[in-house]
């Protein structure tokens, strides 16, 4: 009596069944986003620092693009989304504090001196 072909071996270990989806990773840029505009919006008092933020804005689109085309492969999302709005929050803050400063309602001269009579 045949059977015919024998059937396939059994998957390895750790290996997806057949049918069904890998495990989904986390976008490399999605998570940079996060991080960056954090940085960003965590160092606000250093000028400098703006261009943490402008990278959480390049770095969260470009994520969630990546995101998008990767057919659920990728996730993240939230990441690459929270990136944005602390990367956008950072950005106008910064711009709000160089319009403080250069109309003076925000004193840079910081010379305390203390008279005494």
């Amino acid at each position: 009596m045949s059977y015919g072909t024998p059937p396939p071996p059994p998957p390895q270990y750790g290996a997806p069944g057949p049918g069904m989806p890998g495990e989904q990773k986390n976008s490399g840029k999605a998570v940079a986003a996060l991080v960056t505009g954090l940085v960003g919006l965590l160092t606000i008092c250093c000028g400098f620092f703006v261009v943490s933020s402008i990278a959480a804005i390049v770095l969260g689109v470009m994520g969630r693009r990546e995101i998008a085309a990767s057919g659920g492969r990728l996730k993240g999302d939230g990441f690459a989304l929270t990136g944005i709005i602390t990367g956008v929050i950072g950005v106008v803050l910064v711009v709000v504090s160089i319009v403080l400063v250069a109309t003076g309602v925000i004193d840079t001269n910081f010379d305390f001196e203390t008279t005494t009579s």
